[in-house]
């Protein structure tokens, strides 16, 4: 076996060794009490534009819209310069900062009657900002930007609403903020 080749696999054996050995990191629980109280109230029938200085006759309604691999659009766009600041809808539970190959760098937010608030696309979440956190509505949460399979379009916020659960039960959120 040449040196390389055998650089090479001891290499590859290490990583190996090490992404199988290696501690996952521990999750901090979400605060079920806080989720609980949310899940017993009801869901506002009218949500703010979670877009700094967006109105809602900028709005545009791009639910169900084609999108790769036969999938439709779960959501709406809001169009806005990268940086712009995006607050929540609702007040709610901090579920998920965990990016996506779709979404890029998102936030889940538990809201009111359970419902989940994704925030997709954005440049960043808010220093600080923490899993579990309570937030309320109105809260700064992150920024708006063009990540995950939105790197080669206008930068945007990516708004769903999903009403069984993450990701589950997905209704047009256009309604709500008009």
């Amino acid at each position: 076996m040449s040196g390389l080749l055998r650089y090479c696999l001891i290499g590859f054996l290490a990583v190996l060794i090490t992404a199988c050995t290696t501690t996952p990191k521990k999750t901090t629980p979400l605060p079920q009490a806080q989720i609980s109280k949310l899940k017993a109230m009801s869901m506002p029938d009218r949500l703010p534009i979670p877009v700094q200085g967006v109105r809602a006759s900028q709005l545009t309604d791009t639910w169900g819209a084609a999108r790769s691999q036969g999938r439709s659009h779960e959501g709406i766009d809001i169009l806005a310069p990268r940086g712009t600041k995006v607050y929540s809808t609702t007040e709610g539970v901090v579920a998920s900062l965990k990016g996506n190959n779709l979404g890029g760098k998102v936030i889940w937010i538990i809201g009111p009657g359970g419902a989940w608030h994704y925030y997709a696309h954005l440049s960043g979440h808010k220093h600080g900002l923490r899993e579990g956190d309570y937030v309320k509505r109105g809260a700064l949460i992150g920024y708006v930007g063009n990540t995950g399979n939105a790197r080669h379009t206008a930068p945007h916020l990516h708004y769903g609403l999903y009403l069984a659960g993450k990701g589950r039960g997905a209704v047009n959120p256009y309604p709500y903020l008009r």
